[in-house]
């Protein structure tokens, strides 16, 4: 598969997502972004257009640290359960942004449960 049928195949599988996954104020959408290199995460709520809150593995406290990308994306995940923690969110939608549900994406997931986030 080359690179310009396998981000359209992502690309399409994110708009399908996006029809049926929605964030409010009170319960934002987790939305991840997985490049090659780094991981980010944000809690968006779609009515205001707004992101709440961001992380990201190119923060300079989880970039300062050594260790493999799955490891840093625990990180990402525990960063973003803390700063929802701080602004009263419990609850979030995630979303996988086209990605399966597999790696680092799902490591993100399960630190940000651990972190008190319930999706």
């Amino acid at each position: 598969m080359n690179a310009k049928t396998k981000t359209a195949r992502r690309q399409r599988i994110r708009y399908g997502i996006r029809q049926k996954v929605t964030g409010i104020a009170l319960k934002p959408r987790l939305s991840v972004f997985r490049s090659n290199a780094d991981i980010y995460a944000q809690l968006i709520d779609d009515v205001n257009g707004l992101t709440i809150a961001a992380a990201s593995s190119r923060d300079k406290d989880i970039a300062a640290q050594k260790g493999t990308k799955g490891e840093k994306s625990k990180l990402v995940g525990a960063a973003i359960a803390r700063k929802a923690a701080e602004l009263g969110v419990k609850e979030v939608v995630f979303d996988r942004g086209g990605y399966l549900y597999h790696g680092r994406v799902k490591s993100l997931a399960d630190a940000a449960r651990e972190g008190g986030l319930q999706f």
